[in-house]
């Protein structure tokens, strides 16, 4: 899909990750111009309903989770056959990719993502929903060092988690015990993944492995995840606390959910020393694996029934070649009486069977066949194929498409799979590639009339920025990019520069009477707005200007408005009576009450440090912030 544009608005770039349910690409909105993460889900699985309507889910669950360790939703939506979720975009990798190049991390660096992702998680317990398929996958780092939990595709509402029949979701290594026994989610699941998540980080592989996803669930239901020490001796006994918590088979024994067991890491990590904390763990434990179980999965819940019990020799082998599997020892191989003759039963029936079948086929060949699938295929191919199955290609119509490739067959009539009678033609409709246009030439048109002729020709007004220009008219465009004449695809956003016209200096009208001040920013070019409040200044006056915005000494453009707040004169204060007073004391009063003090001592008080007089008498009102003049004797 890399080069295609979606939704006529987003570009893929690049292809970043392949996962179980979607293909997550990089791509830049062509209308906000920025780079972000696009998730699309498998045309495979657009199909049905479910899978459509948990994505759609995922989208409108993460909308509700504003926190700063959760990867954004912007957007979601279908073109065609593709439904797709527009993703924040965070630059770095994956906890998988850390883990596969540095194997088992120090315990500071495993607690340092580990908080993080509890914080993130606890959001969404906190906020009534379970992500239910925690794992180092979704677990990105930034090359800012910041911590996001991603994809919850698999995301439940707390208050509505119920068993479910038939399949298990989720991923085989981090699935909790009452998840793989009755399918049941809550809270708790996703506190044992993180707790699975910690014993991985700590030892560089997993708890529980197994040649098959049934062993690894079957250990998951019987046996307790080790202690991390096991493998890396030296760890602390607090960090075999904090594993065993989170892991507790038991779901009532585990942590309620993600904040207590923020909890409790915050708590035994205050009791670590800086020494265990910097433990290093040994290269060799540096994870080599096969990512087939990392994968989330549709499991079959006939899989995650315990089997004690060898079923048939390979099923044994398996016993044998896992040692902590074998919990009970298996009983001798029993035969029923007659089991000898079902194989011959079997191939009795199914020769009856095809007995049968061959004579249905026989009656209907002569008459039907099936259309074959022809889209992707060239005009040639599909006529080829059509032949092979005794039809002919009738009418051959084009279209354009942004998803198919120029010559290839986007769709046929009747579908692929119709019984039509032999011999009679299938029509196709062959891509013509994506429609493109050339961008007209906007330059010194209005903004408006410019975005009508985009319009009329199939592309879309995109972000609009302004800049001053000397020789292009205020409201007019700049500037178009892509630049006109540019072959681009229908539906492409196009940005536009438009001028604010000559700049205008902003003279300072501070202090000034409004009259004035109106009359100065006009001549200017400016309009002028008062402010509905006005404020106290023991600079200004009542009624002059005491703020401006924009400030004076920077530029606007001609017809722009400068906004005048006005002063409703100085705040008055009461002047303390400071006569006979000493210096010192005198002053601290007038200070106190807000004013400024000046001394005059004249030849004869310069020795002197009492007060004689003050210039504004005591109890008389003056103005806050004003100088007030004591005679010293």
């Amino acid at each position: 899909m890399v080069g295609q544009v979606l939704d006529g608005r987003y570009r893929i770039d690049a292809r970043i990750a392949v996962g179980g349910m979607a293909t997550v690409y990089r791509a830049v909105d062509t209308r906000l111009d920025r780079v972000l993460a696009l998730k699309v889900m498998h045309p495979s699985l657009a199909v049905d309903a479910s899978f459509v309507e948990r994505f759609i889910r995922e989208a409108k669950s993460v909308a509700r989770l504003a926190h700063p360790n959760v990867v954004q939703v912007f957007d979601q939506g279908t073109d065609g056959s593709y439904v797709y979720l527009a993703m924040e975009y965070v630059a770095g990798c994956t906890l998988r990719d850390v883990l596969r190049e540095r194997g088992a991390l120090q315990p500071r660096a495993a607690l340092d993502i580990l908080e993080p992702v509890l914080a993130a998680l606890g959001a969404a317990h906190r906020a009534g929903f379970v992500h239910r398929d925690m794992k180092p996958e979704n677990v990105l780092i930034g090359d800012d060092g910041r911590v996001k939990v991603a994809d919850f595709g698999l995301v439940r509402a707390v208050d509505t988690v119920t068993n479910t029949t038939g399949t298990v979701l989720g991923t085989v290594s981090y699935l909790a015990p009452e998840q793989i026994e009755n399918g049941t989610a809550d809270p708790r699941v996703d506190v044992y993944a993180c707790g699975v998540m910690l014993y991985e980080m700590l030892t560089g592989d997993k708890p529980h492995d197994g040649d098959s996803p049934a062993v690894i669930l079957y250990k998951h239901l019987h046996e307790d995840v080790p202690p991390p020490s096991a493998a890396v001796p030296g760890l602390a006994y607090e960090l075999d606390e904090m594993v065993a918590s989170a892991t507790a088979r038991t779901p009532e024994i585990r942590p309620y959910d993600a904040v207590a067991l923020l909890a409790q890491v915050r708590d035994g990590r205050s009791r670590l020393s800086a020494d265990q904390l910097d433990v290093v763990p040994p290269q060799a434990l540096t994870a080599e694996h096969d990512n087939a179980d990392d994968r989330t999965s549709v499991i079959p819940r006939a899989l995650t029934t315990p089997r004690p019990l060898p079923v048939n020799e390979d099923d044994e082998a398996v016993l044998n070649r896992t040692s902590r599997f074998r919990s009970p020892p298996p009983p001798p191989s029993r035969r029923r009486p007659g089991s000898r003759r079902r194989p011959v039963a079997i191939v009795v029936a199914v020769l009856l069977v095809l007995g049968l079948g061959t004579g249905v086929w026989y009656i209907n060949s002569g008459q039907f066949t099936e259309v074959p699938p022809l889209l992707a295929k060239t005009q040639d191919q599909a006529e080829d194929r059509l032949r092979e199955a005794g039809l002919e290609l009738g009418e051959v119509e084009h279209a354009y498409s942004d998803t198919v490739r120029r010559g290839q067959v986007i769709s046929s009539d009747p579908k692929a799979g119709t019984r039509i009678r032999g011999n009679d033609s299938v029509s196709i409709t062959v891509s013509d590639g994506p429609e493109t246009v050339r961008v007209p030439a906007l330059e010194g048109q209005r903004l408006d009339r410019a975005r009508a002729q985009l319009k009329q020709d199939g592309l879309e007004p995109g972000m609009v920025t302004r800049e001053f220009s000397e020789d292009v008219p205020r409201g007019s465009v700049i500037s178009a990019q892509p630049a006109d004449g540019t072959k681009v695809r229908a539906g492409t956003a196009v940005a536009l520069v438009v001028s604010k016209g000559s700049p205008v200096d902003i003279p300072d009208v501070t202090g000034s009477d409004l009259a004035d001040a109106r009359s100065e920013l006009q001549d200017a070019g400016l309009k002028v707005e008062i402010a509905t409040e006005r404020v106290t200044s023991s600079e200004f006056d009542k009624g002059q200007v005491a703020r401006q915005t924009p400030n004076a000494g920077g530029q606007a453009a001609e017809g722009d408005t400068v906004t005048l707040t006005l002063s409703k004169g100085p705040e008055m204060v009461e002047v303390p009576d400071v006569v006979g007073d000493s210096v010192d004391d005198a002053k601290r009063k007038l200070e106190g009450a807000g004013f400024q003090v000046d001394e005059d001592r004249g030849l004869l008080g310069l020795f002197g440090d009492t007060v004689e007089s003050q210039s504004v008498a005591g109890g008389e009102p003056a103005p806050k912030g004003s100088t007030i003049t004591i005679k010293i004797r």
